[in-house]
């Protein structure tokens, strides 16, 4: 062969080595959420930096709730391979394995006190992503989750009235969240009813519900609890942590380079960091806004209530781990890490909730 036509086709091998090194995998995720949601936001700045990770070659392209399947079908659907990928909050998968509430809204901080921080510690340094990795085996699931998005703590929620105990409280119809910290809140006489975000203000203005939870101050925000409800409080136990995630199909995921695989990963750490960091600053605006220009008020939880909701949350926790192998394995793993982490830590936030109580006294 002539030294050119070596030449040219040594070019020609490696242009097509260099397209081929350079095609692009999109990943299809369906979201439980629509557009407009602060998760959405943080979920595509996610897709963002696995982009630039990986130098274009893994795309997330991010679809609204029911695009392709209802929401309460998104993990049948990634499972099944009918969609890539799927974003929600773990803990919406508790039918199909009740340890699936412990990763996702683990009821009144797994009653061991851990909270959307201290959850991330046990997550990365007590063993909790191990345990994570397993979830989707012990429900069956062909399927690779990416923890992404903690929250927390979430508000106890909004009334029409003051209430001045847990027995006001318990005369009300309450939006609560579904699985086991809405089942708790009956269990101690609050007669908590499920619905979809987009279904509370329509149910508040019927009447249907008297009070209502969801998140934050932001979230809650942008569904216009404010409109109908003035009475705000912050203080609940029912989701001390909250945390959405990824699921990515086996098959899809196998199908990605090992760099590729590590670059989601380290796109998914940093967006656990990133989601507290702007979890913070857009609630305390929403926060601001409420109370200076909607006429919020806002309320201390009453006593009674962290009392009696703990005790029943424990009994709940003892009775899942009493029926549930895996279940007992994680709580057991989170109590282990709380017995060394908690008395430091909510030592030290308890200074600084005294120091940021203080700021915000003065700001009255």
């Amino acid at each position: 062969m002539k030294l050119k036509h070596l030449f040219g086709a040594t070019v020609l091998s490696a242009a097509m080595v260099a397209g081929t090194a350079s095609a692009a995998t999109t990943i299809k995720v369906q979201s439980v959420l629509s557009d407009a949601a602060d998760e959405i936001v943080m979920l595509k700045d996610f897709a963002s930096t696995v982009s630039d990770l990986t130098e274009g070659e893994v795309q997330i392209e991010v679809l609204p709730n029911n695009s392709v399947v209802p929401g309460a079908d998104i993990l049948d659907a990634v499972d099944k391979g009918l969609l890539d990928g799927g974003f929600a909050w773990t803990h919406y998968w508790s039918g199909k394995h009740p340890a699936a509430m412990l990763f996702g809204s683990p009821v009144a901080g797994a009653g061991v006190g851990i909270d959307n921080i201290a959850f991330l510690s046990w997550f990365h340094n007590g063993g909790g992503k191990e345990l994570y990795d397993r979830l989707w085996d012990e429900m069956g699931m062909n399927v690779h989750g990416l923890m992404l998005q903690p929250v927390g703590p979430e508000a106890l929620g909004w009334f029409k009235e003051p209430i001045n105990s847990l027995d006001d409280f318990r005369k009300l119809r309450f939006r609560a969240p579904p699985g086991i910290p809405g089942q708790t809140y009956n269990d101690i006489g609050v007669a908590a009813v499920a619905m979809g975000g987009g279904d509370i203000l329509p149910a508040l203005e019927k009447g249907t519900i008297d009070a209502a939870e969801w998140c934050c101050p932001k979230p809650d925000s942008v569904f216009g609890f404010q409109k109908v409800l003035k009475h705000y409080y912050l203080q609940g136990l029912h989701q001390v942590v909250v945390n959405a995630d990824m699921y990515i199909n086996g098959d899809v995921w196998d199908g990605l380079t090992p760099l590729q695989q590590k670059a989601m990963q380290v796109a998914a750490d940093a967006s656990l960091i990133k989601s507290i960091s702007y979890r913070i600053y857009e609630n305390g605006k929403a926060l601001k806004d409420l109370t200076e220009n909607h006429g919020v008020q806002l309320h201390d939880t009453p006593e009674d209530y962290f009392v009696e909701y703990m005790a029943a949350a424990n009994a709940t926790l003892e009775k899942n781990a009493a029926e549930n192998e895996f279940f007992a394995e994680v709580w057991d793993s989170m109590k282990e890490f709380a017995g060394i982490a908690v008395p430091f830590w909510a030592g030290a936030q308890a200074s600084n909730a005294a120091l940021g109580g203080a700021f915000a006294e003065s700001l009255k």
